[in-house]
Parts: structure tokens; C-alpha cells; sequence
């Protein structure tokens, strides 16, 4: 990527068994975080697929490079349905600062706008001010949760539960 070209991301569903996801994988393992290697024995195990309706699990490509993660699921952590919760959220060391993260995170709230009365995540003290600048709020005392960002509950638009 010189200086001046300009580089386009596109976001399609993943399935973290794709040979694209091994590269990234690894990147994160470099960097000391495992977050993918829990998403890839998850979806391996069947414990979490995305497969729940709303969840998505989405990857970020740059032409037939994967260059970063992320995922949508019901928060496990809190009884209902009604919590959503940003899972897996990665992006490859050389792809940061480029909007790669803001555009997967965006399509995220975007998508839990529509069903979910808030979305959590526990993030890694180096991204709080990346989930801070996007809307997040900080929350302390809760064990799974670092951060919250309400949001306009499909239920309280249509005064039913979807």
C-alpha cells in the first residue's frame, strides 16, 4: 500500500476454517492475543457458530486477504436476549488505522440496532479509546463487560420482541 493509492475493504460473512484466516490467526498469536485461536475451537467445537439469529460473524478482505475479524452474538453473560455482544474483533497489525476496525464494528452496532437493547464487549485495555471514540461507554464491576453502548431495541420500535 503506497502512499496516495487508495485501499478498499470489503466485509463478507466468515467461516474461520477458510485458509484466509490461518494468516491472520497466526498475526494475533504474534501479538500475543488469542482471540482467534478461541473463535477458530469454538466454531470448530460447534459451541459458537454465529449461527443465532442475529448473529453474524463477519471477515474484512483486502482483494483475497483476510485482514480482519469480527463478530456479532446474544451476550452469553446476561439472562434474555436482549443484549448483544461484540466477539472476536481483530484487525492485522499492518491494516490498522485504516478504518478496517471502524468499518467492522460499525456493520456490528449496525446490525444490533435492530435487536438488542444495548451491546457489551470485554476489549483489551490498549482498544478502550477505539470503543470510546465509536460510542462505547466504560463499565466497571461487571466481570465480562468492559464496555457498553445502548442501543434503540428492535422491541421498543415495534413494542414486540423479534
Amino acid at each position: 500500500m503506497g502512499a496516495g493509492q487508495e485501499t478498499v475493504f470489503v466485509l463478507r460473512r466468515l467461516r474461520p476454517t477458510a485458509p484466509a484466516f490461518d494468516a491472520l490467526m497466526q498475526d494475533s498469536r504474534l501479538e500475543g492475543y488469542w482471540m482467534l485461536v478461541r473463535l477458530r475451537d469454538g466454531w470448530v467445537s460447534g459451541r459458537n457458530k454465529f449461527l443465532k439469529k442475529p448473529e453474524m460473524l463477519l471477515g474484512a478482505y483486502h482483494g483475497r486477504q483476510l485482514v480482519g475479524v469480527g463478530g456479532l452474538n446474544i451476550d452469553p453473560y446476561f439472562e434474555g436476549r436482549d443484549f448483544g455482544r461484540v466477539r472476536h474483533l481483530y484487525v492485522g497489525r499492518a491494516y490498522r488505522r485504516l478504518g478496517v476496525g471502524h468499518m467492522l464494528l460499525s456493520a456490528i452496532i449496525e446490525r444490533a440496532r435492530a435487536h438488542f437493547s444495548a451491546l457489551n464487549t470485554r476489549a483489551p485495555t490498549e482498544s478502550f479509546a477505539f470503543y470510546e471514540r465509536l460510542g462505547f461507554f466504560r463499565v466497571s464491576g461487571e466481570e465480562f463487560v468492559t464496555h457498553r453502548m445502548p442501543l434503540a431495541a428492535a422491541t421498543a420500535k415495534t413494542g414486540k420482541a423479534n
